[in-house]
C-alpha cells in the first residue's frame, strides 16, 4: 500500500526548467520530489528538490492555514542567505489548467539533500560525529537569531546533511521575524522540543508568542539525544516527558542528565535547558561554548553511510528497500509534515516522524495498521531474515517488544536490571550484542539503542528456538518468547509455558494475531 501523495505528479513533469523525477515524500503540508535541471543558462545546480504545495481543493480555513505557513518559508528564504540554513533557488507556481490537482502549485526550488539528522539517528544512535554534527547546528541558529528569526521547529528531521558533510537548518513553516523580545507563530510544536513556558501558554490572534529561547531549549534537547542516543526528560512516550518538563519548570522535579555525557557538554545542555527562559543562554553565547567543546571549529565532517547498525542485509532486493526506506527519512527536513500509521490516528510513538517507505516496509510481513513505530519496521524485518528458525519471524519480534516495553527505547527498569525497547539485562546482552557471535568484551552500560537491541534480541531468539524439546504443547513462537523472559531450560522443564510467565505469554500470543497480515496468521 502506498501513501497518497498531498500533490501528485508525474515522472517527467516540466516546471519551469526542471524534470520532475523519484518522490521524496509526503504529508500534510504537500509533497517533494527529486528534479534534475533540463534547461536555462547554467546557473542553477543540475540537481535540486521540488516542494510542491497544495492548490484549492481543501476548505478556505484549510487554505488560509496553507497560505499562511508557504508565506512564511518564501519570505525567510528570501531574506536570508546563510551557509548553514538551506537554500531556495526559486519559487515556481505551476500554470496547468489540463492539470487541475496542479494547476495553481508553488513549488519551492530547494537545495537537495543527501540525509536528515532523524535519519542518521535511526541509523546510527550516538554517532561519532556528534558534536561536529552539533557545532555546526549551533552556527545555523546563531545565523537565524543574529538575522532577527526564531526557528519554531527545531529536531532532528528539520536538519539537513549535505553531501560534502555540511549542515543546513531546513523547514522554515513555523519561523517567525522578531518583533522586539518576541514572534509569532502558528499553534504547531513537537512536544519534546517545546519548552516548558510554551506548553501552557495562551494562543492568541496572531498565534503563539514565542522567544529566542524557545529554540536554545530545543536545542538542549537535541544535543542530549544526539550525544547519549536518549532525551533529558523521562517518559515512556512524548506525553510523559511533557509532563516531567512541567514538573521541572514548577520546581517538583529536578532535571537528570544523562551520566554519558561529558562534564563540557553536561554544562552546555543544563545552560540550555533552564526551568525560565530568563536563565538560557543566548545562541552567541552558545555557540562559542558548543564550538569549544566539539573542538571542529567550520570543518565539516564526513557524512557516515545511512543503515542500521550492525546490520548485514543479504539479498540485493533488500539493500534496495532499505536504500528507499533511508532516501524516504532524509526528506522529513523539506518541512511537508509526514504522516505515518501513528501519526493519522493521533499518536505519537517513537516512530511517529517516520517515513511512508518506513512505514510500509515489509508489509507482507508485518500490519501497516497496527501501531508497529514505522522507524523500527527495518531492523524488525531484517532481524528476521537474520535467522533461519521459521519461529524466529517479523511478527514474533514485534509482538515482544510491544509487550516487553511497548517499543520504548527508553525503557528503564533498575529494580529489575532491565533497559532498552527489547529489556536487555547489561550482563546478558553482552553475549548476544555482536553480530559475529562473540560477546562483547566489557559489559555494556544502558541506555542500549534499538540498532543494537533488537538485532541481539533476534540472535537470542535463534539461538533459544533449537533448544526447546520438539514435543512442547502449543504455539512454538509463544514458548521461544516464554524462554526468552525465563530460559530454554525453565520452559523445558515445565513441560511448556511455565505458570510465572502466562500472564506475559498470553499478551505476545495476542500480539502474534494482531500484528500478522492476512494469510500468515
Amino acid at each position: 500500500m502506498t501513501e497518497p501523495y498531498a500533490v501528485p505528479v508525474p515522472k517527467g513533469y516540466r516546471v519551469g526548467v526542471w524534470e520532475v523525477r523519484e518522490p521524496l515524500a509526503t504529508g500534510a503540508f504537500g509533497s517533494v520530489y527529486t528534479a534534475r535541471r533540463v534547461g536555462g543558462d547554467g546557473a542553477l545546480p543540475p540537481t535540486a528538490a521540488l516542494k510542491f504545495l497544495p492548490t484549492g481543493t481543501a476548505t478556505p480555513r484549510r487554505l488560509a492555514h496553507l497560505r499562511e505557513l508557504i508565506e512564511r518559508e518564501v519570505e525567510l528564504y528570501r531574506r536570508l542567505r546563510h551557509p548553514r540554513l538551506v537554500r531556495m533557488y526559486e519559487t515556481l507556481t505551476v500554470d496547468d489548467p489540463g492539470h487541475p490537482e496542479l494547476d495553481g502549485a508553488t513549488v519551492l526550488v530547494l537545495e537537495r539533500a543527501e540525509g536528515s539528522l532523524s535519519a542518521l539517528l535511526d541509523a546510527t544512535p550516538r554517532p561519532a560525529a556528534g558534536p561536529a554534527l552539533l557545532a555546526q547546528i549551533c552556527e545555523g541558529l546563531a545565523q537565524l537569531h543574529g538575522a532577527g528569526w526564531v526557528h519554531g521547529d527545531l529536531k532532528p528531521a528539520n536538519v539537513l546533511l549535505m553531501a560534502d558533510g555540511s549542515v543546513r537548518l531546513a523547514d522554515f513553516n513555523m519561523a517567525a521575524e522578531l518583533e522586539g523580545t518576541h514572534a509569532y507563530t502558528p499553534a504547531f510544536s513537537t512536544p519534546d522540543y517545546t519548552p516548558p513556558e510554551l506548553l501552557w501558554t495562551e494562543i492568541g490572534e496572531r498565534g503563539r508568542r514565542i522567544r529566542p529561547s524557545a529554540d536554545i531549549w530545543a536545542f538542549g534537547v537535541l544535543a542530549h539525544l544526539v550525544l547519549t542516543g536518549s532525551f533529558p526528560l523521562p517518559g515512556a512516550t512524548a506525553t510523559a516527558r511533557r509532563d516531567a518538563a512541567v514538573a521541572y519548570a514548577r520546581g517538583t522535579d529536578e532535571l537528570r542528565l544523562s551520566p554519558a555525557l561529558t562534564e563540557d557538554w553536561r554544562q552546555i545542555v543544563s545552560a540550555c535547558l533552564t526551568r525560565t527562559h530568563g536563565d538560557r543562554v543566548t545562541a552567541e553565547a552558545l555557540l562559542r561554548r558548543v564550538r569549544a567543546a566539539a573542538g571542529t571549529g567550520h570543518r565539516p565532517f564526513r557524512l557516515p553511510r545511512l543503515r542500521p547498525a550492525r546490520r548485514r542485509p543479504r539479498r540485493a532486493a533488500v539493500v534496495a528497500a532499505a536504500a528507499a526506506a533511508v532516501t524516504a527519512v532524509a526528506a522529513l527536513a523539506y518541512g511537508v509534515g509526514l504522516l505515518d500509521d501513528g501519526a493519522r490516528r493521533g499518536g505519537g510513538g517513537p516512530g511517529a516522524t517516520a517515513n511512508v517507505s518506513a512505514a510500509t516496509y515489509g508489509a507482507s510481513e508485518l500490519r501497516t495498521d497496527r501501531g508497529i513505530p514505522p522507524a523500527y519496521r527495518l531492523l524488525i524485518v531484517e532481524t528476521a531474515h537474520d535467522c533461519d528458525q521459521k519461529e524466529v519471524s517479523a511478527v514474533l519480534i514485534a509482538a515482544m517488544l510491544k509487550v516487553e516495553s511497548d517499543f520504548d527505547p527508553d525503557l528503564s527498569d533498575p529494580a529489575n536490571n532491565e533497559y532498552g525497547i527489547a529489556r536487555w539485562t547489561p550482563r546478558v546482552l553482552r553475549w548476544w550484542m555482536n553480530e559475529d557471535g562473540t560477546p562483547g568484551e566489557t559489559v555494556p552500560h544502558p541506555p542500549f539503542p534499538p540498532a543494537e537491541s533488537i538485532p541481539a534480541m533476534g540472535r537470542y531468539l535463534c539461538w533459544i528456538a533449537p533448544r526447546l524439546q520438539a514435543d512442547l504443547p502449543g504455539d512454538r513462537r509463544v514458548l521461544v518468547a516464554a524462554a526468552y523472559r525465563t530460559s530454554y531450560r525453565t520452559v523445558n522443564k515445565a513441560g511448556g509455558v511455565p505458570p510465572d510467565v502466562r500472564g506475559y505469554a498470553g499478551r505476545v500470543a495476542h500480539y502474534l494475531k494482531e500484528y500478522a497480515p492476512a494469510g500468515r496468521r
